[in-house]
C-alpha cells in the first residue's frame, strides 16, 4: 500500500471534491484509537499527499483508466473520463435541463464578469428588465444575492455561485475568458450608481456586443462522478 492508493480510495468514496487539507485531516486521523493496527501514513504532510495526487493523476493517464482525477473550485474529485460518458448516463437516465436562453446567457455574463452588481446595473447594459431571467438564473443555482449596495435605497447585489464555477469548468472566476482586458472596460450602470463610480467612467463606451462576451452555452453534460 503507498499513499496514493489511500488518496485514491478517499476520491472514491467521498461525495463532494476533497481539497489537499480535508484530504490530509483524513489520512492523519485514521486509526487514531486503534493501537493494534497502527497508521503508517498518520505523519503525511500536505505536500506528500499533493505529490500523491498528482503520481496519481499521472497513472490514470497512462494506465488509460475509465476515470480521471480532476480539480474544481472547491478540491479534488475522482469523475467519469467524458469519453465514457455517452455509456455510464444510460445507468442515469434523466430529462435534459432546459437550455438557457440568449438573454439568459447575456445577463449572466455581465454578473460574471462584473460581480458583485445590482439588478438596475444589469438592465442599464442588457437595456431591458431581467425580473424573470434573473429568477431563473437563481433557481438554476447559477447566482445569487450577494448582500447590498453602499447606494441610496440599498439595492440587493448580485453574484455568481460555486455550482457556476463547477458547472463550466472553473477553478476560479480569474479563469472566465480575457477576464482581466473585459473588467476594466466601460458598461453603462443605473443612475442610482453614478455617485459610487464618479470619476471612473471616464473611459470611452463600448457597444454591448464587444463589453461582454456570452458565456459558453451550458448544453454539455458535466463529467459523471464515481
Amino acid at each position: 500500500m503507498n499513499l496514493s492508493r489511500v488518496v485514491e480510495a478517499l476520491l472514491f468514496s467521498a461525495q463532494k471534491p476533497l481539497s489537499i487539507r480535508e484530504l490530509a485531516a483524513a489520512i492523519k486521523g485514521a486509526g487514531a484509537e486503534d493501537e493494534l493496527s497502527p497508521n503508517e501514513f498518520a505523519r503525511a504532510t500536505e505536500a506528500e499527499v499533493a505529490a500523491a495526487l498528482e503520481q496519481l493523476k499521472i497513472e490514470c493517464v497512462r494506465e488509460q483508466h475509465a476515470f480521471e482525477i480532476v480539480e474544481k473550485a472547491e478540491g479534488w474529485q475522482l469523475v467519469t473520463d467524458p469519453v465514457f460518458v455517452r455509456w455510464v448516463s444510460q445507468l442515469f437516465p434523466a430529462p435534459k435541463p432546459a437550455r438557457l436562453t440568449a438573454p439568459a446567457l447575456e445577463t449572466l455574463a455581465i454578473i460574471a464578469y462584473r460581480q458583485p452588481i445590482t439588478r438596475a446595473d444589469v438592465e442599464a447594459v442588457r437595456g431591458v428588465n431581467i425580473d424573470g431571467v434573473l429568477q431563473t438564473l437563481m433557481e438554476r443555482g447559477l447566482v445569487k444575492i450577494a448582500g447590498r449596495a453602499e447606494i441610496p435605497g440599498r439595492p440587493l447585489l448580485y453574484e455568481t455561485t460555486q455550482f457556476f464555477l463547477d458547472h463550466f469548468g472553473l477553478r476560479t472566476l480569474d479563469e472566465l475568458p480575457n477576464v482581466e482586458e473585459l473588467r476594466k472596460r466601460y458598461l453603462p450602470v443605473s443612475a442610482r450608481s453614478q455617485p459610487a463610480v464618479a470619476g471612473v467612467a471616464d473611459a470611452r463606451p463600448q457597444s454591448k456586443e464587444s463589453a461582454v462576451p456570452p458565456v459558453a452555452s451550458d448544453q454539455a453534460a458535466p463529467a459523471s462522478t464515481s
